[in-house]
């Protein structure tokens, strides 16, 4: 993915987000909208996300986590840029991967 109609965000999701089915929710909702990135949960509660693509996308994307799956309670998140290089955290041959805890 390159281009200057692609843009790369990374979210900090705080609540009730582990547990409540977060990850899966987050890795479908990116792939219906063709994204890229990747979605992992942090060991003090947090969800982060890595998600890469058209603004217009990105943006929805990131409005979308902010209700999260029925279950979840979102209490902030913090959205900051990144590059493309944080992709590589990706397992190989996927557009959006979940990944392990860390």
């Amino acid at each position: 993915m390159s281009g200057a109609s692609t843009v790369v965000r990374h979210l900090l999701v705080r609540g009730r987000v582990q547990g409540v089915g977060y990850r899966g929710w987050a890795d479908a909702e990116a792939r219906q909208r063709g994204l890229d990135g990747w979605v992992r949960n942090r060991v003090g509660g947090a969800v982060e996300i890595l998600v890469a693509g058209p603004p217009d996308l990105v943006a929805d994307f990131i409005t979308a986590c902010r209700r999260g799956p029925w279950r979840a309670r979102v209490d902030d998140i913090a959205v900051a840029e990144a590059t493309t290089r944080e992709l590589d955290q990706r397992r190989p041959g996927e557009s959006f991967s979940v990944l392990s805890t860390v």
